[in-house]
This record gives C-alpha cells, structure tokens and sequence, in this order.
C-alpha cells in the first residue's frame, strides 16, 4: 500500500496502479496523479496479466486499466480482479477505473458489467482523472458522461426480460426514483449528494435500498433499468420524473 504522503491531512494517500500498453499514456497519467496531494502512483503494467500480478502484489485502492491490451485485455483483467477466486486469495478488489474512446463503448459495457467501477474518457480534462480516482477510492463509482450517452442507448436496445419492470421501479419511492435517474445520468454518489442536499451515506443507503428492491447488483444494471422503464429519457439526460 502507498505510504502517507498526504499526513497534513491527516490521510493515507489513495494508491494507484496503472494498465495501458502504452508507455506515453502511462507517463501522462502518472504526471497527472503524482502532482495530486494525497494520491501516488506505486506501480505500472503494460499488459493484463502483468498488471493483475502487480495488483494482487500491491493491493492499490484503485487500477486505472486501459481496455486494449497485448495477452490479456482490460475486460478479462478486470474479470480476474473481481473474481471470487481474487477476493478469497487477496480480499476485496480495488476499484476499477476503465480508460476507453468512442470506438470502444462494448468493451466498456463488458467491463463495467465484469465489475469495473467506471470508465473515463483518454481525452478527458486532466482534472477529472484524479476527481475520478479519489470517487473510485471512496467506493463510488464513475461514468464520463460523454460515453455514457452512448452506453445509455445501447443498453436500451439489449433484450433483458430478467430485469425489473417500469411498474417494479414505480414502487421505489420518490427519493429512490430520483437516485436512480441520477445513477443512470453517470453522477457519482457525491454529486448526488451535492445535488440533493444530502450526505454521501444517506445516498449509500438510497444506493443499497435500489439494489436490494429492484434485485440488481451493480451500476450498470442500474442504468439499463433507468432507461427501458422510461425513467430517464433518451438524448435529454433528464428524469423522466416520479
């Protein structure tokens, strides 16, 4: 785990792995993170199988991994890293922040369904990257809305009978509907909670109370919900209201 170099604040600092084949980018996004208090780079990998023996060897908070990759591919790295044979070998995964570009929205889909926690746009400001390691850090998860506009269509148009129905989510109440609008439209919790005027653990619960009602695991199926029920509408990113 990184050492405390962010003792001023009186925290650990948040470690990070990289993944990505190219050396360039890899550079790139430890000179962002490195320049960050409370956030270090311990390690790097240039493909899926090195970088998932470098996370169970450093146990970082979160991987920033890359989806095209030689032997093994950021979708396959992050199915190990979620894996039950990972959790009883190494304990909880860290979180996982998937790089990707426009021409790669299916790949992003496998891996957040895999168990990534989100994916972030190669082109993004270089202040998202660390907002998004420090939201990874915390538990929460991250989706650039620029791809998940895309990701939202696609999801739509997958034949899913096994999910919750419009009339399911209508028994959520308000507050749930409004949460899970919020999820679908790619807000992390902490904005959610910025937004509503509520606390990051109040929305935790909401988060929790979603999943066990509409028995959905993860973010994902949490946006493929949001949409095919009508609850958030195509193309306008709005809730469709509750």
């Amino acid at each position: 785990m990184a050492t405390d170099v962010a003792a001023s604040a009186g925290a650990r600092a948040v470690s990070v792995v990289l993944v990505d084949d190219e050396h360039l980018i890899r550079a790139g996004l430890r000179m962002l993170l490195d320049a960050e208090d409370g956030i270090e780079v311990v390690g790097e990998a240039s493909d899926g199988v090195t970088g998932v023996e470098l996370v169970a060897r450093l146990r970082p908070d979160v991987v920033v991994m890359d989806v095209r990759m030689p032997r093994m591919d950021g979708v396959e790295a992050t199915r190990t890293l979620t894996s039950s044979e990972y959790r009883d070998a190494h304990g909880d995964p860290p979180g996982i922040l998937i790089l990707t570009t426009f021409s790669e929205d299916a790949a992003v889909r496998d891996a957040v369904r895999a168990g990534a926690a989100g994916f972030l746009l190669k082109n993004a400001a270089p202040t998202v990257l660390p907002e998004a390691v420090r939201a990874l850090a915390k538990g929460d998860g991250w989706l650039d809305p620029t791809v998940t506009r895309a990701l939202l269509q696609e999801l739509a148009s997958r034949a899913e009978p096994s999910l919750p129905t419009a009339a399911e989510v209508q028994l959520l109440t308000r507050r749930e509907r409004e949460v899970l609008a919020a999820m679908a439209n790619g807000h992390p919790n902490a904005q959610i909670a910025r937004d509503m005027f509520l606390s990051e653990a109040t929305v935790k619960t909401h988060v929790h109370r979603i999943f066990l009602k509409l028995g959905i695991t993860d973010r994902a199926q949490a946006v493929s919900v949001a949409f095919r029920s009508g609850l958030v509408r195509a193309g306008d990113g709005r809730g469709a209201g509750g």
